[in-house]
């Protein structure tokens, strides 16, 4: 494959992308930049007027809100693969509601939002495509919100484990994307009880924790947890 279909077989796969007609396709590509991005830099700050969406080809973004406080709550780690700010350029007032920084050495996708706009102006059929998937995506965001309201510390540890280790191909491994505290910033969950959540379960034989590693004993004594 030439580097550009290669380019063209990414962008297919996220969801913003894969109405389009290969003419459209192609347009994106050629718009689009190549960020190169250290671990530790970051990408735009909270408040920041928002021209651009972004996609992550390699490396994870942390998104992000500091309080007046001075305290971090992270909002999501973004992996590979994934979007982040494509909503904000369907907003009246376009300024990014988060900051980002990299989490790992990185390297983004860049769109501008007004040619993305006028593309869809462009084509009725392909707007209502795009509506049909940002839905389906907004009704699962609502699930995951329920998720982090009404589920205890433990079942949203352990949801999100059985959830990263399925992504990670079923190997009963699991390698934690970012620092413990940061993970635990994620599911809403004090870093201390994150701790004791994992000690927990290591104490009843069904994970073992070496570093950001994760290693799943009793898989079925771990999805009992979900029921």
């Amino acid at each position: 494959m030439t580097e550009s279909s290669d380019i063209d077989a990414e962008l297919r796969r996220v969801y913003l992308f894969n109405a389009l007609d290969a003419a459209q396709l192609e347009r994106v590509r050629h718009a689009m930049r190549v960020l190169h991005l250290a671990e530790g830099e970051r990408l735009f700050d909270h408040g920041q007027p928002a021209d651009r969406f972004f996609l992550v080809h390699t490396g994870r973004i942390k998104l992000y809100r500091v309080s007046f406080e001075g305290a971090e709550k992270v909002i999501e780690i973004v992996p590979p693969g994934h979007t982040f700010a494509e909503a904000v350029m369907f907003m009246e007032h376009r300024s990014y509601p988060v900051s980002a920084e990299a989490l790992t050495s990185s390297v983004l996708y860049s769109f501008d939002n007004n040619a993305f706009q006028q593309l869809l102006r462009d084509s009725v059929d392909t707007c209502f495509r795009l509506l049909g998937d940002m839905s389906m995506r907004l009704h699962a965001r609502i699930n995951e919100i329920n998720a982090l309201t009404l589920q205890n510390a433990t079942l949203r540890l352990v949801g999100y484990l059985v959830q990263e280790m399925e992504a990670a191909g079923g190997n009963g491994t699991v390698e934690l994307p970012a620092a413990k505290n940061v993970v635990a910033s994620c599911l809403s969950v004090q870093p201390e009880t994150l701790s004791r959540i994992f000690h927990n379960l290591g104490g009843d034989g069904i994970i073992r924790v070496d570093g950001k590693r994760i290693y799943i004993l009793d898989e079925a004594r771990l999805r009992e947890y979900l029921h």
